[in-house]
């Protein structure tokens, strides 16, 4: 039940299905990974309003979009449906940088209603719970920007959304930054981190993944595949000497 609350509580409920829509989204697979989407925005909410977390506005984004894009699998010709699955995920990439952009230009970023459900009343004013906000939300809306541009990218230039580099490896490095940038910044905001290496401690040892999954997948190169390997392994050591490890613990998104 924690891991629920903390699920439903945290900006990656209404991110999660759009990570899902880009995983399943394929050739011949657009109904079924639009259906899928919609069908984990609703378990979402549903699951939600179980634990009385109240609806936020991504959420409802989400539930809505994906909405549309089932209705259209459904109702769509088959040249729509074909047009679809190539640019659906770049689509969903653009709507969410927008959606992000927009709650940062009205002055509401998006990851603020769930950093309220988290911490007391009497913090959400405060310049330091404003300013964390403001950095996570935008560190957000950069990862879906350069998702969406590549996204566009491998669509329009490659005409392969299912590209290694473009449908895979540089959307998911943008979202573990995100996910990394989410953890580490309100320990930085608040003085408890000095280092801001700590926030790019991920890269090294996804550099070496990358690398295994294009040797075993042939996306790659022998040669480059083994190449980000020794780079990647090398990194990792080198990150351990500039962040060395510390005692799990649970970090929330802003001040309590």
């Amino acid at each position: 039940m924690k891991f629920v609350d903390g699920y439903v509580k945290s900006p990656l409920a209404g991110i999660a299905p759009w990570i899902l829509m880009g995983v399943l989204n394929g050739p011949g697979r657009f109904e079924e990974a639009a259906s899928v989407a919609l069908a984990l925005s609703l378990l979402t909410l549903w699951v939600g309003a179980r634990r009385g977390v109240p609806v936020h506005l991504l959420e409802a984004f989400t539930v809505a979009f994906f909405g549309v894009l089932a209705v259209l699998g459904l109702v769509a010709s088959d040249r729509a449906i074909e047009w679809l699955q190539l640019w659906a995920g770049a689509l969903s990439s653009v709507a969410l940088a927008a959606f992000a952009i927009i709650t940062l230009l009205i002055r509401r970023p998006f990851t603020l209603a769930y950093a309220k459900d988290t911490t007391p009343q009497e913090f959400w004013d405060s310049p330091v719970f404003l300013r964390i906000n403001y950095m996570i939300s935008a560190a957000w809306a950069g990862a879906f920007l350069f998702s969406a541009v590549v996204g566009v990218y491998g669509d329009a230039v490659l005409g392969d959304n299912d590209n290694f580099w473009t449908a895979w490896i540089l959307p998911i490095g943008a979202m573990i930054f995100a996910l990394s940038f989410t953890e580490f910044y309100p320990d930085y905001a608040t003085g408890e981190k000095t280092s801001i290496a700590e926030a790019f401690d991920w890269f090294p040892p996804f550099v070496t993944v990358v690398g295994i999954v294009g040797w075993v997948s042939d996306a790659l190169p022998d040669a480059a595949a083994i190449a980000l390997i020794v780079v990647g392994a090398v990194g990792s050591a080198v990150m351990r000497k500039l962040v060395p490890d510390k005692p799990d613990e649970t970090e929330p998104i802003a001040p309590q």
